[in-house]
């Protein structure tokens, strides 16, 4: 076996770094043009819906909350729309885009699966149950969404322990302890429907399809720190999760407990799945579809892909939310809208997962 000479190796070491150089500034450049696109889309989003505000009188209300500037006076039906209503639905739905992404590209790069979503361990079965214990005895619960949170963990929580052998949470059996759990709380919650009055039936209906609705700066101040902590911590977890994309021996043999490792950022997955449905209801797709866009664009490094997705899935809830309560007079539950573009891309998935993998 021949070596190359010194000069002719120190070539070859720097040509290939600054390959991996431009490839990288190339994904910083993605993730810039996605921040500036959720940026546009956010900014129309408040000037969208079926009262018409312009950039300027949108800009003066932002300003006199933000800054303080009142150099131009700002009208009180301008100030309830933007500040009280569009605002806060507008970053509710940013947060919820955020983390169903993340969640999804954690799950799948954890699982190994391009086909795996955030509800695969039960978080959307045991929310809905929740939610309707909360529609029908409001009593049990200080509101609907606690019940919803509450019972999103508890599913988890009883996957977690149904899965575990032997000190071990093996991939199989969280998926299968999963469906158990799916359809014991679905079973749960027709039972409720059916012992539920109309008026009942159908608010439980119409939270499990999902909705931005009774969007406030409640929701925001609660889901954001928690979306916030868990994205941070996942993706400091992001050359890991590279390394886990490998297979556990492997990983092993590199120094990352794989065992740990997918406990820490399933749960963080969950967590941050649980808190945005326990406050809009159940939004399909998304977790799917945009990890699997990031990682189709960027490649599998989860270190781009993370922050990919969750801007990615930001930018889709606008969109969808924005033709939720544009298309029609009445609303259109927003699960409607992500179902109806998510099935073909399903398709499209089942078509082509296999010429898609996870490491590179």
């Amino acid at each position: 076996m021949t070596t190359l000479p010194a000069d002719l190796q120190a070539n070859r070491n720097e040509a290939v770094e600054s390959k991996i150089e431009f490839a990288e500034s190339r994904k910083c450049l993605v993730i810039l043009v996605l921040s500036v696109l959720l940026i546009l889309g956010s900014v129309y989003a408040l000037l969208a819906g079926a009262y018409h505000i312009s950039l300027r009188e949108v800009i003066a209300v932002l300003s006199a909350h933000i800054f303080g500037v009142e150099n131009t006076p700002v009208d009180r039906v301008h100030n309830t729309i933007v500040w009280d209503v569009r605002l806060p639905r507008v970053l509710l739905g940013v947060l919820v885009g955020f983390a169903l992404s993340t969640a999804g590209a954690v799950y799948q790069g954890t699982f190994r699966n391009p086909l795996v979503e955030p509800f695969i361990l039960g978080v959307s079965a045991g929310a809905s149950f929740g939610a309707s214990l909360g529609i029908l005895y409001p009593g049990l619960f200080l509101n609907l969404q606690s019940g919803a949170l509450i019972f999103a963990i508890v599913a988890v929580v009883l996957v977690y322990f149904a899965s575990r052998i032997d000190g071990r949470n093996p991939i199989v059996n969280l998926i299968l302890a999963g469906v158990i759990v799916s359809s014991l709380f679905q079973a749960l919650v027709s039972i409720l429907k059916y012992l539920s009055d109309d008026a009942g039936l159908r608010a439980i209906i119409f939270w499990v399809m999902g909705g931005f609705y009774y969007a406030n700066w409640s929701d925001v101040v609660i889901t954001a720190p928690v979306v916030a902590l868990g994205f941070g911590i996942i993706w400091t977890q992001s050359w890991k999760l590279n390394v886990l994309s490998m297979g556990d021996d492997e990983a092993r043999a590199l120094g990352v407990n794989p065992d740990w490792l997918k406990l820490v950022v399933i749960f963080l997955a969950t967590l941050i799945t649980a808190i945005v449905v326990a406050s809009v209801g159940i939004i399909a797709w998304v977790g799917l579809m945009m990890p699997h866009a990031a990682r189709m664009i960027l490649g599998p490094d989860h270190r781009f892909v993370l922050p990919a997705a969750a801007l990615m899935g930001g930018l889709y809830i606008l969109i969808c939310d924005t033709l939720a309560r544009t298309l029609t007079s009445a609303e259109i539950p927003i699960s409607i809208i992500t179902s109806v573009l998510g099935a073909p891309y399903l398709f499209y998935l089942l078509r082509t997962r296999g010429r898609f993998g996870f490491t590179e």
